[in-house]
């Protein structure tokens, strides 16, 4: 009876510590680290982060500012997302050499393939510097004249920090602008493609699948970095050697349990997590349901071009994957948001902090936050929601909009001077080129055509036969000339023509009334932070993700996501098998992972009851931008790649709820298995370290 005492008072331990949060890594000392050894971790917070030696940190490389990756062989060698990597493996692709749909493995060095623009950035230190930055800020000062002085407090502080000269600096605001830390940074540019499995394999499920559990996706691609011969970040040379990291992570073939420990180290991209129970309200009944229906229409009209064409399929993929990826996160954000019951929570907390003041006698210099922030977010939803819808169809899903906004900026330009007008035009004629490359004038028609209504009703499908912006020889010749001669013809141009009136409305009404809203309700939410901090102290406060490096840590769990369901942690090959469709998009399946699966020939790969895992599931506090993310075990040891979260758990950007929020992660033996029983890489295998922490 003594024995399962303590068994059950070990298990109310590891329920009982933190669960949620984005840490800040250079300050796991303390709680953090306590709260990780009760999950099972045994690595000190120097372990993960540490500047006079190597540490878990060192290998951990923001990819390209959007997703996460991480160096896993002394070469350099870097793994990260089969999503995060799309667009350079579909830059390659052609229909003569699809590496989309038949995967890409690179056979030596000499076979690795550059990519522009690529870059990999990894942290060399974090600084607190909030009293620098904060310094000669005043109760008295405007919003302006704060973020003047706060401005001016980081450039100096970034021109006296001591750096190698390739290295950069960057000052990033913490706790809505409470605190500050500095980060100096290594970026590298040098950056190939090594390998890659086919759609097939790194998106199969497709849409279907996404931000959904039970999942089976092995969503991973492999590139390399390279430097200089002294190791340093360079352009892209034939003389470039691969890169000697100063950490990489050995990777595990032991696999995992449920309980098991796991650490999500990453560059997690926005969450608001202090969010007043009023804009929840507005975010979920307001603006989700009103961008969620314009991309569905979109969705639509893609979807069914790409069904319909393989060239068309490749033209889109990338591009219906970024439109349909947040879609979906919508949809089950507003369905978290709804069984959590968290608004009602959020007020609940606001009613918490209420009392307090009154306690602590600071209603005079804090009681009107609340009210005051109800006030303004009501006044707010309708220019948000206006923004919102004008970006989703001008800039962000239809292509021929999206180039019209770009040239107005162009025109604009053109009153300020020969210079910056060549400036600008070289990056409209980039971006000009980037678009077209993949335009299809029909499918980017039955869009504009899905879309505008949602808009205005003033509807015009013949500009797409009278532009010049549909074809990329007519495109470039527009902009060709004097500054008043690109925009003499300009505005002769229909496309233009029918978009420029929306696009002034945007910058003569629409965006100055966003912000000046905007400006006042993220001060009052500066002030909500401090004194959230302050009244109610006893509070464990993790500040929101900005792209930073932060560490997530937590457990292998299911999860419960409705009545008399109970989803178990871990899928398993088998689940591909069952969901196979011949031929379908989404849940095709390449005939040698059907044959490797006939023979059950996993090699080493295995797990002990014989089956081959592909995903689990965590406790981990992830958001956009850990895709990529390793997931690292008690010792240090790669055991999968964050790539994802569950449905009902994606409203964790606002609401963590240790119960229904779960990240889903890609179990690194299917990696190992594809990349060796499926593509014979064997070269990748020989320079990866393989691990037993468990034996």
């Amino acid at each position: 009876m003594k024995f399962f005492k303590i068994i059950i008072l070990f298990l109310t331990l590891q329920v009982s510590a933190q669960q949620g949060g984005m840490w800040i890594p250079s300050l796991l000392k303390g709680m953090n680290e306590d709260d990780m050894q009760t999950l099972g971790s045994k690595l000190s917070a120097k372990d993960i982060y540490d500047v006079n030696r190597s540490s878990l940190k060192d290998a951990i490389g923001h990819f390209n500012g959007g997703c996460t990756s991480e160096v896993i062989s002394k070469q350099g060698l870097l793994l990260t997302n089969h999503h995060c990597g799309y667009s350079q493996i579909q830059s390659h692709s052609s229909l003569e050499n699809d590496y989309l749909k038949d995967g890409f493995w690179a056979k030596s060095f000499d076979e690795e393939l550059p990519n522009n623009g690529l870059y990999v950035e990894f942290i060399v230190r974090i600084e607190d510097v909030t009293s620098q930055v904060l310094e000669g800020v005043t109760k008295d000062m405007t919003s302006k004249e704060k973020q003047a002085q706060t401005d001016g407090n980081s450039n100096r502080i970034q021109a006296a920090t001591k750096k190698e000269e390739w290295q950069n600096t960057k000052i990033k605001s913490f706790f809505k602008g409470n605190q500050y830390f500095l980060f100096v940074t290594e970026r590298f540019n040098d950056i190939r493609l090594v390998g890659a499995p086919p759609t097939s394999i790194g998106k199969f499920g497709s849409d279907t699948d996404n931000w959904v559990w039970p999942r089976h996706t092995g969503d991973f691609s492999i590139f390399r970095i390279y430097a200089d011969k002294n190791n340093r970040p360079a352009a892209y040379s034939k003389d470039n050697v691969p890169y000697k990291p100063k950490h990489f992570l050995p990777i595990s073939l032991d696999g995992i349990s449920e309980g098991d420990f796991t650490l999500v180290f990453g560059f997690p991209g926005t969450t608001e997590e202090y969010l007043p129970a009023v804009a929840i309200k507005e975010i979920t009944e307001q603006l989700n349901p009103s961008n969620i229906a314009i991309r569905e229409a979109a969705l639509k009209v893609i979807d069914a071009k790409m069904k319909a064409s393989d060239e068309v399929r490749i033209q889109y993929a990338s591009k219906q994957a970024r439109i349909a990826n947040y879609w979906k996160k919508w949809i089950g954000e507003n369905t978290g948001i709804k069984k959590s019951n968290a608004i009602a929570k959020k007020k609940a907390e606001e009613a918490v902090f209420t009392e307090a003041l009154k306690t602590k006698k600071l209603e005079a210099e804090y009681g009107h936050i609340l009210p005051e922030l109800k006030k303004q977010y009501e006044a707010f939803a309708p220019i948000d929601i206006r923004r919102n819808n004008f970006v989703e169809i001008f800039v962000r899903t239809n292509e021929l909009m999206s180039m019209m906004f770009r040239l107005s900026q162009l025109e604009a330009a053109a009153t300020k001077g020969e210079a910056e007008f060549n400036s600008a035009r070289e990056s409209v004629q980039s971006r000009i080129k980037s678009v077209l490359k993949d335009f299809n004038t029909e499918v980017d028609r039955g869009v504009y055509e899905a879309i505008m209504p949602f808009y205005t009703q003033t509807i015009d499908s013949s500009i797409y036969n009278k532009t010049a912006f549909t074809n990329l020889d007519s495109a470039m010749a527009m902009l060709e000339g004097s500054p008043m001669e690109v925009v003499e013809k300009l505005n002769k141009d229909a496309a233009y023509i029918f978009a420029k009136p929306f696009i002034m409305d945007f910058y003569t009404n629409i965006e100055p009334d966003f912000q000046n809203k905007n400006t006042a309700i993220n001060a009052l939410e500066t002030d909500y932070m401090k004194a959230l901090m302050e009244v109610v102290p006893n509070e464990r406060y993790y500040p929101d993700a900005n792209s930073t490096l932060r560490v997530t840590y937590g457990q292998v769990r299911g999860y419960a996501p409705r009545d008399a369901v109970y989803y178990n942690p871990v899928s398993y090959l088998d689940g591909v098998m069952e969901k196979y469709v011949p031929g379908d998009y989404e849940f095709d399946v390449p005939q040698k992972l059907q044959d490797l699966y006939a023979t059950k020939d996993y090699g080493r790969y295995a797990d002990k009851n014989g089956k081959l895992p592909v995903c689990f599931l965590g406790t981990n506090h992830t958001t956009g931008g850990n895709s990529g993310s390793p997931a690292i075990d008690a010792e240090g040891n790669l055991i999968g790649l964050n790539f994802d979260r569950v449905w009902e758990g994606t409203m964790s950007d606002m609401n963590y709820d240790p119960e229904i929020c779960r990240n889903i992660m890609v179990d690194v033996r299917y990696v190992l298995f594809i990349i060796d029983k499926y593509a014979g890489a064997e070269r990748l295998i020989k320079e990866i370290k393989l691990v037993h922490p468990k034996k």
